[in-house]
């Protein structure tokens, strides 16, 4: 159908976009330096965390996130759309500024949960609104505004919170994204109307039974969930042999496989009303379960860009070319978006002098990284050689530290500055807000799930692209290259993942099946988080090998890419069944 005889989107539409605009500005204000934040020594008040607490933090914490709407999705099409907007905010508003007062793992975990509630009620409400508010003549185009929306709140975000991470402290990033989602109280409570409700309003009960008709029952349940408890608590040091993990997992399959083996004697296995422990082990939509699955693939590679590319660029990239660049353009967005804190770096080399006063820094390798990776998280790449002769410098005249530490300060600042990783990342963003609107129009035109493949190979190209930026003299461009294919790949495949379940979603249980497809996003996030902190601490940095680190990164992708091609010569045909018996209903 021509875009000329589309239907016009109602208010709705207009106020979820905005709500969104805020709800994505306050997370990727935090999200794209939350890597960094976790690494950052406590003195220049980080959580001074390792690779490892980063993978969990970024793995566990967004797993929940995107769980929680299979749960808060379906309440939300029984007790109203506004109400969940509302909770949502009243829960991430105070929690986004108590998160930059949690000093350790536990409070952090605790309080960054809060919002990853917050978030999940949140998110799957917006999207069903999105879809109620579109039909067959005007999705393609809703959704890829509305994912244009994401990145304006995207591209802001990582552009505004380095700035006021240099200018006032990490504290103040936090503090933002509180204020941020507190502007959305005024749309939701004055301006949002309420989609006409379809369904009853039921219990939890009534969604647990809807939840097992699309995911699957409750013996599954019980498999899986407890498969990803272990995998979780490996990675943890929960448990530490993976001997044991392995002998863990296998007894419980085989444990649920001798379950039903058991109950294929009962004369109840066929029965609908028999007790969950009577039922064998069941998947309730198969075709539509088999695309989340292999959609985690998609997201698992996707995530890499939030999760690891920001320490990569830190640990890795020479970007002070992108800095040149910049100033040859514009030397106040120069000043503005690269800006050093003096006082903090000249306070931190002081510090480190004073730490390494006993040590021959040419033989000790260790104190060398310590003092490169602390400056760069401060935006300044020092060379090693300069860096060991100031040093030693400064250790041998010790009355003269400070003022030494004033100069060095002054001096790599000017000499030595790095672009911030987050304002790298802001390139994706600003990329989308203008592109993506022409690309959905392009892409409409195509298959769903053939454009998805294309997206993802593109973004699987990008992870390989920016692996070459390592160790080469215009390492910052070739990385800000490398984010831009990224984005192409991300405005091709990721707002088709989201119409494609969008075009057979049943009208009166839109933000439950929307809901759903954020199980995709959540074991993405799992899985991400996990892989990341594995292959950065394994190989990127046990190793010194970042290379083969996104080597193996992209080769998921590709994995994924292949799986989707037999989901669509095998499977699909079930999800066109689903389209047309939707689309019959309609017209009825």
């Amino acid at each position: 159908m021509s875009n000329a005889s589309s239907t016009s989107f109602p208010s709705a539409f207009y106020v979820a976009n905005t709500m969104e605009i805020f709800e994505r500005l306050a997370w990727y204000g935090m999200y794209t330096l939350l890597a960094s934040y976790i690494m950052t020594p406590t003195t220049q008040g980080g959580l001074g965390l390792g690779n490892n607490e980063r993978g969990l933090i970024m793995g566990i914490v967004p797993f929940f996130l995107y769980l929680f709407p299979v749960v808060s999705g379906a309440l939300a099409d029984r007790f109203g759309y506004r109400k969940m907007f509302i909770l949502s905010f009243t829960l991430m508003a105070p929690s986004y500024y108590f998160l930059g007062y949690a000093d350790d793992l536990a409070s952090f975990l605790s309080i960054f949960m809060l919002i990853a509630l917050g978030a999940g009620i949140f998110k799957p409400v917006v999207i069903a609104t999105i879809s109620r508010s579109t039909d067959q003549t005007n999705r393609g185009l809703g959704f890829g505004i509305f994912y244009m929306m994401v990145n304006i709140g995207g591209f802001l975000g990582p552009l505004l919170a380095p700035i006021i991470q240099k200018n006032y402290g990490w504290q103040w990033v936090f503090i933002f994204a509180a204020l941020w989602i507190s502007l959305n109280f005024i749309p939701a409570l004055f301006f949002y109307k309420e989609p006409e409700r379809h369904s009853k309003v039921g219990g939890l009960k009534q969604v647990g039974k809807e939840m097992q008709e699309v995911l699957g029952n409750s013996r599954l349940a019980l498999l899986v969930v407890p498969l990803l408890i272990i995998l979780v608590s490996f990675y943890a040091g929960l448990i530490s042999s993976g001997k044991m993990t392995l002998m863990m997992a296998i007894a419980l399959i085989v444990f649920s496989l001798l379950w039903d083996f058991l109950i294929g004697k009962s004369t109840h296995i066929h029965s609908q009303t028999a007790p969950w422990y009577k039922q064998k082990m069941k998947v309730g939509n198969k075709a539509f379960m088999v695309y989340l699955l292999i959609l985690t693939g998609f997201w698992t590679v996707y995530l890499q860009i939030f999760i690891t590319l920001p320490v990569y660029i830190r640990d890795f990239v020479d970007s002070s070319d992108l800095v040149r660049i910049l100033h040859s353009v514009s030397p106040w967005l120069h000043d503005t978006l690269t800006s050093i804190n003096i006082e903090t770096l000249a306070s931190e080399i002081s510090r480190l002098s004073k730490e390494v006063a006993n040590t021959n820094l040419s033989d000790d390798i260790d104190s060398i990284k310590t003092i490169s990776s602390t400056l760069n998280a401060l935006d300044v790449r020092i060379p090693h050689d300069e860096l060991i002769n100031a040093f030693t410098t400064m250790t041998n005249i010790g009355e003269q530290t400070n003022l030494l530490s004033y100069h060095y300060a002054e001096l790599w600042s000017k000499d030595y500055r790095q672009m911030n990783p987050a304002t790298i990342l802001s390139i994706d963003f600003l990329m989308i807000i203008i592109f993506q609107v022409f690309i959905s129009r392009f892409i409409n035109k195509f298959n769903a799930l053939l454009t998805l493949i294309t997206g993802t190979a593109i973004l699987s190209i990008a992870m390989l692209l920016g692996g070459f930026a390592h160790g080469v003299i215009f390492g910052g461009l070739l990385v800000a290259v490398s984010v831009v294919v990224f984005s192409i790949g991300e405005m091709t495949a990721a707002p088709k993942s989201q119409e494609y379940v969008a075009s057979f979603a049943p009208k009166d249980k839109a933000a439950m099946f929307m809901g759903y497809y954020f199980v995709s996003m959540a074991l993405g996030n799992l899985f991400g988080g996990l892989l990341s902190g594995w292959l950065y601490q394994a190989i990127a940095v046990d190793l010194s090998n970042p290379m083969l680190m996104w080597t193996l990164i992209a080769l998921l992708g590709f994995i994924t890419c292949i799986a989707l091609y037999i989901f669509n010569q095998t499977l699909v045909s079930d999800i066109e069944q689903q389209q047309a018996f939707q689309l019959s209903k309609v017209n009825e």
